[in-house]
């Protein structure tokens, strides 16, 4: 039984979100966007608000009247209840399923110690006791974050990994031991028989201190002292683990990325003993916040390998990134979000093959100088006129050269846009074999800017003798868009004014956020001959990138 669905309302930068799953997931983005949120969004439905309650912290923006949700769905909810090995439990899961093979659960603010179910869009009332069926049920929810160390799961206790399955171990292998049943007898016949020798004079100890303690305390009656037979789990309290890979030492004398694949390892050993035993059969959610820290990029593929094919299972793996390593290939099943963090609101969006080489670009560091030879490059000035292009290409254009778009302004917010970002991504680029072939498209300068462009272009001259440069008439492409009304948006080709505008509350109207809004709506909407007639500079630079692509 897998996660299908996850929505997430209100739970700390996360607002809204509503989106599919696959068995393998990997969320990337930027620090501070919201990764680690989603995951704890996850851990709250889990395991509730924890130890400190719920927390207005918790609340998007700290918003006390807003009700946190967050709600799965899951599929395979048939052979999940088939394989619980409670039958008690697996007859109220079977009752409540019916025929469906998916069920949602959601936990709220509202009701933070209550979960939800519905099965067929209809909540059930599964009556009184349901809870531990329910957990039952449900897979096991592993969650590894940044701040869990080794010796969280390898020193030896009683509720961490380690202990859990050398106890299990020890456990089956003392039950079924004629050597140590016939130990454990010789040591009671020594320690406790009626003939000890030890037990007579331990006795004999007993009754001296009972006459002293008789004199501070009177109604003392019998001190007696026993020794009982060893508990298996003492045997492992000093245990060890060592590693040789080509010098034999200490699981903590290796160093951090060790250390880190040694955990995952025992966490994945974990699992499959579980099933093995007490779980067998129970699926198991791994969320791993960060998973390649402290690793080399090769070790960070080789625990890919090892993740997914736990995905290709009963399991289901969620993990959050900065690296390319995990994004680069490709495998069945996998699906990657990317999350960002937009006015304080976190958005995640699933990403296709499309838009993967873009996140890589983006976890390489953003430099043109660490890209992999596209057939050509076109750079613009931000990510409105990105994730207008990048659409258009998609829907109309996907037969022609593979072109890498470079937006040159990362910060969508940037108040004044100059020729300053485009030169920083055009000069890696003017030292490599795309010299004369990337192409540069730029809204109409500013009075301000102008002078900037003018230079750019005189020690750059073959830029416009090789009609490598291109520019709009406007000076936002928000005012280059086809003159068409929406009822969402207004229409779409704004004015100056509007775009300059101040609403009441002393902001700008028109924010970054709402350009991008606006650019992948019109990107997604616009109809190739608007785009080609309503919009000729911008489809003309397309063609001459694709003119002079490789």
């Amino acid at each position: 039984m897998k996660i299908s669905r996850i929505k997430i309302e209100n739970f700390r930068s996360i607002k809204s979100t509503e989106f599919t799953t696959d068995n393998f997931n990997i969320v990337v983005g930027q620090n501070n966007c919201g990764k680690t949120n989603f995951f704890e969004a996850i851990q709250f439905f889990f395991n509730g608000a924890g130890r400190g309650g719920l927390s207005n912290d918790l609340k998007f923006k700290r918003q006390s009247d807003l009700e946190i949700l967050v709600e799965l769905e899951f599929s395979g909810a048939q052979d999940g209840a088939e394989r619980m090995r409670n039958e008690a439990n697996k007859t109220k899961i079977l009752n409540i399923l019916g025929e469906s093979d998916t069920v949602t659960v959601s936990r709220s603010s509202v009701n933070v110690k209550k979960r939800k179910v519905f099965v067929n869009g209809e909540e059930v009332n599964p009556g009184t006791g349901f809870d531990p069926a329910l957990n039952d049920f449900l897979p096991k929810f592993e969650y590894i974050n940044t701040k869990q160390y080794y010796d969280s799961v390898a020193k030896y206790s009683k509720i961490t990994p380690i202990g859990i399955m050398l106890s299990g171990v020890l456990s089956a292998i003392l039950e079924s031991n004629e050597q140590y049943q016939d130990f454990q007898q010789r040591f009671t016949d020594l320690f406790e028989g009626e003939e000890s020798e030890i037990k007579t004079q331990f006795d004999l100890v007993g009754g001296k201190v009972k006459v002293n303690l008789q004199k501070q305390f009177p109604d003392t009656s019998k001190v007696n002292f026993e020794v009982t037979a060893p508990v298996f789990d003492d045997l492992l309290k000093n245990f060890e683990t060592t590693i040789d890979d080509g010098i034999e030492t200490t699981a903590e004398e290796k160093g951090d990325g060790m250390q880190r694949a040694l955990m995952l390892a025992i966490i994945q050993t974990y699992a499959e003993f579980r099933k093995e035993n007490e779980d067998q059969g129970k699926s198991f959610l791994f969320f791993i916040d960060e998973a390649e820290l402290h690793l080399h990029p090769t070790a960070q593929r080789n625990l890919k390998n090892v993740l997914y094919e736990l995905s290709e299972s009963t399991d289901q793996v969620f993990i959050n990134t900065h690296s390319s390593v995990f994004v680069a290939d490709n495998y069945p099943n996998q699906k990657i979000f990317k999350a960002e963090k937009n006015e304080g609101e976190t958005e995640l969006e699933s990403a296709d093959d499309f838009t993967k080489p873009y996140i890589v670009f983006e976890l390489l560091g953003g430099s043109p100088s660490d890209l992999l030879l596209p057939r050509n490059f076109l750079i613009v000035e931000g990510l409105s006129e990105f994730e207008f292009l990048t659409r258009v290409i998609r829907r109309f254009y996907s037969d022609r050269p593979i072109i890498q778009i470079i937006k040159a302004n990362g910060d969508i917010d940037q108040a004044e846009r100059t020729i300053n970002a485009i030169e920083k991504a055009f000069t890696p680029l003017n030292s490599s074999i795309y010299r004369d072939k990337q192409i540069i498209l730029i809204d109409l300068p500013s009075e301000q800017t102008q002078g900037g462009v003018t230079d750019f272009l005189q020690r750059n001259p073959s830029l416009n003798a090789n009609n490598q440069f291109f520019q709009i008439p406007n000076r936002d492409l928000e005012q280059y868009y086809p003159n068409q009304p929406d009822e969402t948006y207004g229409n779409w080709r704004k004015t100056q004014a509007e775009l300059d505008a101040v609403n009441a509350a002393g902001n700008k109207s028109f924010t970054g956020k709402k350009k991008r809004q606006l650019a992948k709506f019109v990107g997604e909407n616009i109809t190739q001959l608007q785009f080609e007639q309503e919009m000729p500079i911008i489809f003309q630079a397309l063609e001459r990138s694709w003119e002079l692509a490789f």
